[in-house]
């Protein structure tokens, strides 16, 4: 898989799936960069998104959340939270290596089996606060 970085401006996107390979806006940053080539490599891995009004939002939404789940590891998300107070922030998310956006997704689409984990270390990690 070839991965090109190359004017996206123009259509708006910070990546795109092509038949060469990954294209990534080449004025993104490195946190920019980091999301689109995960996200990309998603696409690939599931296929293109449909061109229908319900099914192409719809796999977009998959894609995200499962870029999210890739990029912010459960203990990473517990030990920000930790330092932040519970917060969900531009900082946490800046620390994480994720835009907020990505942050909000992860938080969002958490299962009841991670909410449980979470909530266990962080009673299990400030003790003083049970």
């Amino acid at each position: 898989m070839n991965v090109r970085f190359t004017d996206l401006a123009a259509c708006g996107k910070r990546g795109r799936l092509t038949e060469d390979g990954i294209e990534i806006e080449q004025t993104s940053s490195q946190t920019e960069r980091r999301e689109a080539l995960v996200h990309e490599l998603n696409h690939y891995n599931r296929g293109p998104a449909p061109d229908h009004p319900h099914f192409g939002p719809l796999e977009e939404r998959i894609v995200d959340r499962l870029t999210a789940e890739h990029l912010i590891g459960l203990d990473d998300l517990v030990d920000a939270l930790l330092w932040s107070g519970g917060h969900v922030t531009h900082d946490v998310a800046e620390a994480l290596w994720v835009k907020l956006d990505t942050l909000h997704t992860r938080v969002r689409t958490l299962t009841e089996k991670e909410r449980a984990y979470i909530t266990r270390e962080l009673a299990r990690r400030q003790p003083w606060n049970n």
